[in-house]
């Protein structure tokens, strides 16, 4: 099995040395992809000058750049990983445990939050956790796996800024099984201690029952973030109503 590792980035310098470091040392991961999506805080220049990494260049938006390390990736299997999150130890003998079986099209951890303090980051991550054992649904945090030819048959990732891991677990659920690793992937609490524990998942949940309710993604990432860090897509804007109603 060869293990390609993608990660999105946009203005993370100051987490990707420590994070990119720890993925170096893993003998067992075949590449590492990072796609950068226009980075304006010394983390593109960071990365050109790193080795044992491929760096990708692509415009910004979740879906486009994970679209776009998937393309240059040559694994059979593929870790989507976010910036801010650390695989667990036992990575490499959880996923040879999990896709031995043909009908496993992919999976992803359990997560906990780093700081674990407030305790209610733990309740959060509880929760999380008990979703996704219950629904066996995930988002992206939780370092989502596929197979490249499941990846491949499903047409990868909506080119969205918000909701394109919801929609692509829901679409890789239809070519086989999905397994939920019980290890946990670490994961940083920054932006629940930015702007508020409560606030944050309250938010969060508001825009997944906007997302189900057929908003579009590109009006949910604009709540989410603020309107001014995402531009659309001429295609995303011709296609956006087409796309959330499938």
């Amino acid at each position: 099995m060869k293990v390609s590792v993608i990660i999105p980035v946009l203005n993370e310098r100051e987490c990707l040395p420590e994070n990119l470091a720890a993925l170096k040392n893993q003998n067992w991961i075949h590449e590492v992809i990072v796609a950068d999506g226009g980075s304006t805080d010394g983390t593109l220049g960071w990365l050109r000058q790193q080795g044992g990494i491929s760096l990708i260049e692509a415009p910004a938006g979740r879906g486009i750049q994970l679209n776009a390390g998937a393309k240059s990736a040559t694994g059979d299997t593929m870790i989507f990983l976010h910036a801010d999150a650390r695989l667990p130890p036992d990575t490499d003998e959880s996923l040879k445990k999990a896709l031995v079986l043909p009908r496993i099209a992919g999976g992803c951890f359990r997560v906990r939050f780093v700081p674990r303090r407030p305790r209610s980051l733990r309740v959060v991550a509880a929760g999380i956790n008990l979703r996704t054992a219950l629904t066996h649904a995930a988002t992206g945090d939780q370092a989502i796996f596929v197979r490249r030819s499941v990846f491949e048959k499903i047409g990868g990732f909506r080119e969205w800024p918000l909701f394109e891991d919801v929609d692509f677990v829901t679409r890789m659920k239809r070519a086989g099984r999905f397994a939920v690793i019980r290890s946990r992937v670490t994961v940083s609490a920054r932006r629940h201690l930015k702007h508020g524990i409560l606030k944050t998942v309250f938010l969060i949940y508001f825009l997944r029952v906007g997302f189900w309710a057929g908003i579009s993604p590109f009006t949910l990432a604009r709540w989410y973030e603020g309107p001014s860090t995402h531009r659309r897509p001429v295609l995303a804007v011709v296609t956006e109503r087409k796309v959330i109603s499938r």
